[in-house]
């Protein structure tokens, strides 16, 4: 049986070892690409890089001419797609849109290429050189090596400006591995151009695997395309046993060469001896070198998955809520080399999340808070996830209000905010900086923290839940004190209330008596008017001699009727404020009667006009026209203004007061407004809580009952309306009453 045209030697380890990296990495973007278009560019990349390796090493091992050169045809039919596949990775990987018409163009020529590859005038024939058989290249072959360098000056060019551009550390660092890896592999690779001339130069592209494994590094430990821990292993394994498995191969054949012609026995002797050789030496070296490797690359998560694992499980007997934040600090701080983090907790009465642990190199600032409603805090429970200063962008885009969550993530001042997460709702946040080393956050580290940050949710319900039950046991006594207390309170709001309905009944019995002195008063007030007014019109027709008794009394008669018709003006303003307290102290519990509130206000103000009119105080009055009437008691909400402007009017007892009274319409709710605004003291906070409870007053003893505002209160409650008060910016206060149209 004929051999193999092959012999093994030193010069095809350097492009096996190259082929078995590419090939790791191009079923690593594969497996873990999740489709996406990057990944699969970039395995293609790898695939052409590992088929251009197994020819230089078909060529080094080859001993017939016509085997490298039918090799190297077959290999020079896919390389020449390394220009346009190259092109479309960078191309994608930068996210640029425009001249996307060079990546046809590329595929176009390279399928051109692809054609005349199994040509002459690609591939003449081939040279022998120390290293093996090496094609000899044609005309088209300086055509490729010069489109081929082109375009990887091109793309590398597109790369660091990428560089400079980019804020993202996370990208810039993705960026640098690509440009050392794929860029100096590519570089290495265009020497491998010196023997296709004839330059019996060693071609540098088969050891193209010393950047490539800067690159699979990246993968592995910095994890460039975000691959999980444990197929980083298998694969990182597999290489391991495929070079390994290469090594069994290469002792076949020296065997098989120390033992050529020896007779029959050397076979048997060989099968015994290779058993031998692969149970003593070859596994046990393999175990040891993924042990080596396992301290290498994954030393640190197995120590702090561990570590974690454990604070998870010490966490669930914790119930201390300051002992479980110090011990999650002080873990992550120590597990993850992390330089800072601190955790924010749910303020039950502010609703905000404050600091209420820290640990590390950065102090915090003192009182630093976020509220629940913050859109950041609201994007953290919506996805249940992570925000870190890598996904900013993605995260912020989600939201409706982009600039206070970038701003509210910059006060936070950290690098990744996790959410604790307890029955749907955030009951904490975790907050962490950067690592000592410098590391990216990895998918694995990221998951691990969730797991915590969880587990951390529960720890502090099932802490503040043994504090209740804690507290409810050592105050029970108190408790049961302040509820006694409490009981008595409401019987003396009882015996108030009781008071204040008497009260009320005398209010009423006084409207009455009011109402009918006013009535009394009604009828000789009119008398007398018409009587003053009758003899102002018969003096005025009447001569002067006939009223005076002489002719030169003129003047005097003028005066007299001038003193009837003053004497008749004040007859009619008092006759008007009897009618005014008869309109405010009728009583009726009809409330379904038309009212006017402009009518309401002016009434009151013209029976409180005595109180105000010698005090200097300025009153405006400012009434919508056409307002609409209201269904209501119009004593009852006379009340309610005459209590409001007197307030008002107590309160701006000087020279300088003003009030100014208004009345409006809202017609998309179909809401009577009257306001009362003054310019005085205003009202201050611990008043402003209390002041519409009944016998409640700031006056002293003897001046004020504590019921004007209650008993307004009340009317304007039956009213199904609104009474509010609130300090003008501008200094004093404003009453408002909303009343349905």
């Amino acid at each position: 049986m004929d051999r193999l045209p092959i012999e093994l030697n030193f010069w095809v380890i350097p492009p096996f070892i190259s082929f078995l990296t590419l090939f790791s990495l191009a079923c690593l973007a594969l497996v873990k690409g999740k489709g996406r278009k990057v990944n699969l560019l970039f395995a293609g990349i790898c695939f052409l890089g590992g088929l251009l390796s197994i020819d230089k090493a078909v060529a080094a091992i080859a001993t017939d001419p016509d085997l490298a050169l039918r090799s190297a045809r077959i290999d020079h039919m896919f390389v020449v797609f390394f220009i346009p596949v190259y092109l479309h990775f960078i191309y994608t990987y930068l996210g640029i849109a425009k001249q996307r018409w060079l990546i046809g163009l590329a595929y176009a020529f390279s399928g051109c290429l692809s054609v005349l590859s199994q040509g002459d005038y690609y591939l003449e024939g081939v040279r022998q050189y120390f290293f093996g058989y090496y094609a000899k290249g044609g005309l088209l072959i300086y055509v490729f090596g010069f489109a081929s360098t082109t375009n990887t000056l091109y793309c590398l060019y597109l790369l660091f400006r990428s560089l400079r551009q980019e804020n993202d550390p996370e990208r810039k660092n993705k960026t640098k591995y690509i440009i050392a890896g794929m860029g100096g592999a590519a570089l290495m690779t265009h020497f491998n151009f010196l023997p296709l001339t004839g330059i019996g130069f060693y071609p540098l592209g088969n050891i193209a695997f010393i950047p490539l494994l800067l690159l699979a590094f990246a993968v592995l430990k910095r994890d460039l395309l975000d691959i999980g821990f444990m197929v980083q292993k298998g694969l990182i394994y597999s290489l391991l046993t495929g070079l390994l498995t290469g090594s069994y191969a290469l002792m076949i054949i020296l065997f098989d060469r120390v033992f050529k012609g020896t007779g029959r026995t050397g076979p048997l002797f060989f099968s015994i001896l290779f058993f031998l050789v692969i149970v003593f030496v070859f596994d046990p070296l393999k175990k040891r070198v993924q042990l080596v490797i396992d301290h290498l690359l994954f030393k640190g998560k197995y120590d702090y998955q561990k570590t974690l694992m454990a604070l998870s499980d010490a966490m669930a007997s914790m119930l201390n809520l300051d002992e479980i934040m110090e011990k999650t600090l002080g873990t992550l701080t120590e597990a993850m080399y992390l330089d800072w983090g601190y955790v924010m907790l749910m303020d039950d009465v502010g609703r905000k999340f404050s600091v209420r642990s820290q640990m590390g190199t950065q102090s915090m600032e003192k009182g630093l808070s976020i509220d629940e409603s913050s859109p950041l805090v609201l994007e953290l429970g919506r996805q249940k996830s992570e925000v870190t200063r890598y996904n900013l962008e993605e995260c912020s885009h989600a939201c409706d209000d982009e600039p206070r969550f970038k701003e509210d993530f910059n006060t936070l001042d950290g690098t990744v905010i996790i959410p604790m997460v307890f029955k749907g709702a955030i009951n904490g946040l975790l907050v962490l900086g950067n690592k000592k080393s410098g590391d990216l956050f990895t998918a694995q580290d990221l998951e691990l923290l969730r797991t915590l940050a969880n587990q951390c949710a529960i720890s502090i319900e099932n802490a503040k839940a043994y504090q209740v039950i804690e507290n409810l046991n050592v105050n029970l006594e108190t408790m049961v004190e302040d509820r006694t207390e409490a009981l008595k309170k409401a019987l003396e709001e009882k015996e108030k209330t009781q008071d204040l309905l008497i009260r009320s009944e005398s209010l009423a019995a006084v409207g009455a008596l009011v109402a009918g002195v006013a009535h009394e008063l009604n009828n000789p007030l009119a008398s007398v008017s018409s009587l003053v007014q009758s003899a102002v019109e018969t003096m005025e027709e009447m001569p002067s001699k006939e009223v005076i008794g002489s002719e030169d009394g003129v003047e005097e008669k003028e005066e007299l009727v001038d003193d009837l018709k003053f004497s008749l003006k004040e007859l009619n303003r008092a006759k008007d404020i009897v009618a005014s307290l008869l309109g405010i102290s009728r009583q009726t519990e009809e409330y379904s009667e038309p009212v006017a509130m402009n009518d309401v206000s002016k009434n009151a103000l013209k029976v409180l006009h005595n109180q105000y009119k010698h005090t200097g105080i300025e009153v405006i009055e400012t009434y919508a026209d056409d307002l609409p009437e209201i269904r209501g008691n119009f004593a009852n909400l006379g009340q309610v203004c005459l209590n409001i402007i007197t307030n008002a009017i107590q309160s701006v007892e000087n020279d300088h007061g003003k009030i100014v009274l208004k009345t409006g319409y809202d017609k998309s709710k179909d809401m009577v407004s009257f306001e009362c605004e003054d310019n005085g003291h205003g009202i201050p906070e611990d008043v402003m809580k209390d002041m519409f409870k009944p016998f409640f007053t700031t006056k002293d003893v003897g001046k004020g009952t504590g019921l004007g505002l209650y008993i307004s209160y009340e009317i304007v409650r039956r009213h199904n309306g609104n009474i509010f008060a609130e300090n003008n910016a501008q200094g004093g206060a404003t009453f408002r009453v909303e009343l349905p149209g």
